[in-house]
């Protein structure tokens, strides 16, 4: 009886770069215009595969495995129960293996450790720890810390099968009024710089290898400077603007990345204009792409474009255009061909291969190119080990996902990352660190649980002794179900709002704390309070542990807070600590 040897490609003793030459060789076109698309996907019921009617409008999962040969998905929505992700990963790599060359998926994910609200670029913790977002790490100037996070956030994800993190995000946010700066680090290029280096490390080790988590890191060259604060993810936000000519500032900690070991980056939605630039999306943008991160900074890693560059599409129920912003008159293909020509290797958010296939058979597209990103795609499936171990054991995700020291140093450094900008006096009422006894507390934002440890609830701040008010970042509300979740606009609170809140302070001495997923103009209510503290992703017991002295607050701003919206209105999007007389200072804090 005879054998057949296994395929070269199969072999885990065979260099990595001979088991992609094996593979290439054995691969149709279908099969290589599958591998550029990386869409979203969501878990079946129970553990299994997901069908045609998926909330995302996205082909079953079945249908984009086998048929589109797709293997990158991008996990939505948080892990709530381990043994059933557990099930549908097994169920979906079982998919892969049985297509001819058995091709294992890649899994990644958004940022999934904190506390963000917005679906569209984060999920929440579910079962894994829950930490502060990005920023509180850099409320807390940590190396180490932000190493150690890191490691935690790889280990929770090789335990469920996620090996590509979309994160970090290392945008500069120098535009107080831009809706992704809670994932940033801030405002300050040096200390996003040294925080990224730290990251890396935590994330993919200092060898990378099949305990590595690959991170993407985004977003080439710099997200930070959107015109009027708008966010390129809608047509309204499309323009990044340097009128400070610092575009090679927000450069910088990709830079440090490049030389931290990056693999993958993703660059953003946004246009450059008024720069030497081509003035197309960067995602499109050879100039950038091929010109700047190939050429000149020497990167030959993956380059994986943001989501939604070639088709229009419904996302949570609201119809968003492609984010071909200065190709918008070009059709999917041709935005397929102009993204291949500057040099990304991977189309995010999309299930259409075909694209690719229709443009190879008509002549437009050299076979060879596709050649040239597969090369780079499969050496990172093989380098992460997925060929050898494409499956997850129950057992052991339940024990790290979740693992009780996981969530106590999650939950310490909420704590820590908490920012005092204003103290109360030591005799007034307000200065929560004496025990509650009969005082009486009114509050808003914290739950009946948290609240009766500040002292006995009352419903009114005029029957109260002190009050705390949790409070969210002020914004201008946007329609729409995916629009919605991006606060933008003024960073003002409404006036008959700001008057309550003033109100309540004139009233009785009032604790504000304030989490802060982007700047806010607050210098009134700064005023008004006996104490401010702000969060970056804090529970309620975090925030009053700290309001009862039972932790201790070190947080310092990660950027400045301004004063004026006129200030923020005249200040240069692309310049750090811009905004004239800020009400609050990047470095700011009360941590004795």
């Amino acid at each position: 009886m005879t054998t057949t040897a296994a395929p070269v490609y199969r072999d885990a003793t065979t260099p990595l770069a001979d088991r992609v030459e094996d593979l290439l060789a054995r691969m149709t076109l279908r099969d290589k215009a599958g591998l550029f698309f990386h869409d979203m996907v969501v878990p079946g019921p129970d553990g299994h595969l997901a069908g045609s009617e998926n909330f995302l409008g996205r082909p079953a999962t079945v249908d984009a495995v086998q048929n589109l040969r797709m293997t990158h998905f991008n996990l939505v929505g948080p892990i709530n129960d381990v043994r059933a992700h557990v099930r549908w990963y097994n169920r979906l790599q079982e998919t892969a293996l049985d297509t001819p060359l058995g091709i294992p998926v890649t899994l990644s994910t958004d940022p999934r450790h904190s506390f963000s609200s917005n679906a569209g670029t984060a999920a929440l913790a579910g079962a894994f720890s829950q930490w502060p977002e990005t920023l509180g790490l850099a409320a807390l100037r940590d190396d180490d810390l932000v190493e150690q996070y890191a490691d935690v956030v790889r280990r929770e994800y090789l335990a469920t099968g996620l090996r590509v993190a979309l994160h970090p995000q290392i945008d500069l946010a120098t535009e107080p009024r831009w809706s992704r700066s809670g994932m940033t680090f801030g405002e300050d290029s040096d200390l996003t710089g040294r925080l990224v280096g730290a990251y890396l490390r935590g994330l993919q080790g200092e060898e990378f290898g099949p305990t590595s988590v690959s991170a993407v890191v985004k977003h080439f060259p710099g997200g930070g400077p959107q015109k009027d604060g708008e966010d390129p993810h809608f047509p309204y936000g499309k323009e990044q603007i340097y009128p400070a000519g610092k575009f090679d500032h927000h450069l910088q900690p990709f830079i440090a990345a490049l030389q931290a070991g990056a693999r993958q980056m993703m660059p953003y939605y946004g246009m450059p204009v008024g720069t030497p630039f081509e003035e197309v999306a960067f995602g499109f943008n050879r100039d950038i792409i091929t010109g700047l991160l190939r050429e000149q900074l020497g990167f030959d890693g993956i380059v994986c474009t943001d989501w939604g560059l070639l088709t229009d599409a419904v996302i949570f129920g609201q119809p968003v255009p492609a984010r071909a912003w200065g190709l918008e008159h070009l059709d999917p293909h041709a935005r397929a061909l102009r993204a291949l020509h500057a040099g990304a290797d991977q189309f995010g958010g999309e299930s259409v291969p075909h694209l690719l296939e229709d443009l190879v058979e008509r002549g437009d597209l050299e076979e060879s190119r596709l050649d040239t990103s597969v090369r780079r795609l499969l050496a990172e499936k093989f380098a992460l080990g997925l060929f050898d171990q494409p499956f997850l054991d129950e057992d052991e995700a339940l024990e790290v996902v979740g693992h009780p020291d996981h969530i106590r140093l999650g939950q310490a450094t909420q704590r820590a990352a908490v920012t005092r900008l204003t103290a109360a006096p030591a005799t007034s009422a307000a200065a929560l660190h004496h025990a509650p006894g009969d005082r009486r507390i009114y509050t808003e934002g914290l739950s009946a649980q948290a609240a009766a440890r500040l002292g006995r609830p009352v419903d009114s701040p005029e029957h109260a002794d002190a009050a705390v008010l949790r409070l969210q970042a002020p914004y201008e509300p946007r329609p729409g179900g995916f629009e919605a979740m991006f606060h933008a606009g003024s960073l003002e609170f409404p006036a008959p709002e700001r008057e309550r809140i003033l109100s309540v302070c004139e009233t009785v001495p009032t604790v504000v704390v304030l989490y802060l997923d982007r700047a806010a103009v607050i210098p009134e209510i700064a005023a008004g309070a006996a104490a401010l503290v702000v969060d970056f992703g804090a529970d309620d017991d975090a925030v009053v542990d700290i309001l009862t002295g039972v932790a201790t607050a070190r947080g310092l701003l990660p950027f400045d807070l301004p004063s004026s919206m006129t200030a923020v209105e005249a200040s240069a999007p692309d310049a750090p600590f811009d905004t004239h007389n800020p009400a609050f200072r990047f470095g700011d804090g009360i941590t004795a």
